[in-house]
């Protein structure tokens, strides 16, 4: 006959059995979590700052193609403000559109500046 193979099951309450807490171990695990959270939020403040400083370059950038783009602005400004006052364009312009004449040699008239008299010597002048 061959062998009949069974199994007892013996079933264990384990309900009353009360764990004990390792207090070495839970002081090991809380300072394992605070080492942890210290390390992760110095790789985040360190990523927060080398994402700012990557910003801030970015706005450096810009800046400096807008501060091109005003100097490159500024430049023809001022060239167009020497053009509109160069003395032969106010002439041509005067003479075609103001229907202005030069003045010749014996139509200006030169006013020379009076000198203010001496006052008279027996007169009376306010001072101060």
């Amino acid at each position: 006959m061959d062998a009949i193979e069974y199994s007892l099951k013996k079933s264990v309450r384990n309900a009353e059995v009360v764990r004990e807490l390792d207090e070495a171990r839970q002081r090991e695990l809380w300072r394992s979590v605070a080492i942890g959270m210290l390390l992760v939020a110095l790789v985040l403040v360190t990523a927060w700052q080398h994402f700012e400083l990557l910003q801030h370059g970015y706005r450096l950038e810009q800046m400096q193609q807008e501060r091109g783009a005003e100097e490159e602005i500024n430049r023809h400004l001022r060239l167009e403000i020497d053009t509109l006052r160069a003395p032969g364009r106010i002439e041509t312009l005067a003479v075609e559109r103001l229907h202005l004449v030069a003045p010749g040699p014996n139509d200006a008239i030169v006013v020379e500046r009076v000198a203010p008299a001496e006052p008279p010597p027996k007169s009376v002048i306010a001072s101060r």
